[in-house]
């Protein structure tokens, strides 16, 4: 009966032991999961631009992450980690950049990139190897084109399709003009841009008899004279400061005096209308509805930078990175009974991001399409009056 008894309680302990025991996670994603140990950090890649002429806006809203991690503080009880890359604004660091971040097995997603030339480098690969990627400041069309669209990018930024939706809309219906000639620069962006105006006014009823290229640099002669001799009423330039203002000067002295100039956002700045006043006094600028900065947020960033916002990008930043927290907290499967190890399943991740319909960033209302366009800011037209870029339409 001892012997029964000692061998009855071996057996019991033995059971004891092999409940207690947990058994080892299963990752089933397709994409696999990022694995977060007891009391190891979540690491989140950016993708920015850090230096050169642009870095303002790539600082800026890597300011604007770090805002939205200190609000935070912590995701599913794991302290956050940024990992920097330089995407330089331009193709071959952005391609350069993802593919150091995509070797990087423990980064959850990816902010950025702050260029679209560098987004458009980087978004297939980051995707291809299961990442997600929400951009705060790349507008280009073709990144959320349907047909061409990596499905692990997003952007909170607008889309430039509705800029030159906008634009066509405030030259044919609202000025009455008929007849317009579109300028691009050389770049992707610029040239999507461009052609999506024309199309829209093309639509509206209106013609587009020339769209002209015109590189960095480039003799801007013959262009102007062809501007001129298709005699437009309105002319879109392109998204290039320094090329925009040789058309913009150029054409007044070619004789071309009375012709309306519409810009893109990115031409909205005093050193632009400095350089091309009086050429530019009447012009307009096609961009997103203007958010202004919360004064609460205002100043935790004075507080934590000790200056003002440098750029434009911070609150579109500020609600990727935000985005993507609730995105982590939503989807992070718990691993261990004994501590705080969670596994991030990446197409779960993924998923989560899609599903956003209803939320209230700081740069406005955020509600994911299937093509990445998660901003719902609405475009509206400006003009330089009184020192100021004011909202003139609608």
């Amino acid at each position: 009966m001892k012997k029964f008894l000692l061998s009855f309680m071996f057996l019991a302990g033995i059971l004891l032991l092999s409940a207690c025991v947990h058994r080892p996670f299963q990752c089933t994603d397709p994409f696999g999961c990022v694995m977060v140990g007891n009391k190891e950090s979540i690491k989140i890649g950016v993708l920015l631009t850090l230096s050169g002429p642009q870095s303002a806006d790539g600082i800026d809203a890597l300011h604007g992450v770090k805002l939205a991690m200190s609000d935070k503080g912590q995701v599913f009880g794991h302290p956050i980690e940024l990992v920097q890359q330089d995407d330089q604004c331009s193709q071959s660091s952005g391609q350069a950049g993802a593919q150091a971040l995509a070797a990087n097995k423990q980064i959850v997603g990816v902010i950025g990139a702050t260029c679209s030339i560098s987004s458009q480098a980087a978004a297939g690969i980051l995707s291809d190897a299961g990442y997600v990627m929400i951009s705060p400041s790349s507008t280009q069309p073709s990144l959320t084109d349907p047909h061409a669209h990596p499905v692990g990018f997003l952007r909170t930024a607008y889309n430039d399709g509705d800029q030159g939706a906008m634009a066509a809309k405030f030259a044919y219906s609202v000025l009455g003009i008929k007849s317009m000639v579109t300028v691009s620069d050389t770049s992707d962006a610029s040239k999507q841009l461009a052609l999506a105006t024309c199309q829209n006014f093309a639509s509206l009823g209106g013609k587009c008899p020339l769209q002209v290229q015109l590189a960095p640099g480039q003799d801007a002669a013959s262009a102007l004279q062809n501007i001129a001799a298709a005699q437009p009423g309105v002319v879109f330039l392109p998204d290039d400061p320094a090329v925009a203002a040789i058309i913009a000067n150029g054409l007044a002295q070619t004789g071309v005096s009375n012709v309306t100039l519409i810009g893109p956002y990115n031409l909205m700045s005093k050193d632009f209308i400095t350089k091309t006043q009086p050429n530019s006094s009447i012009m307009y600028f096609s961009g997103p509805a203007p958010a202004s900065d919360p004064q609460d947020f205002l100043q935790k960033y004075k507080n934590q930078f000790g200056e003002n916002p440098i750029a434009s990008d911070h609150l579109q930043a500020y609600d990727a990175a935000a985005l993507l927290f609730a995105a982590i907290e939503r989807v992070a499967v718990p691993v261990s009974s004994m501590d705080n190890s969670i596994a991030i399943p990446r197409q779960a991740l993924r998923t989560a991001l899609y599903s956003l319909q209803n939320a209230n960033g700081l740069s406005g209302h955020l509600a994911c399409k299937p093509t990445g366009d998660c901003a719902q800011t609405a475009t509206v037209i400006y003009q330089f009056t009184d020192g100021s870029f004011k909202q003139i339409f609608p």
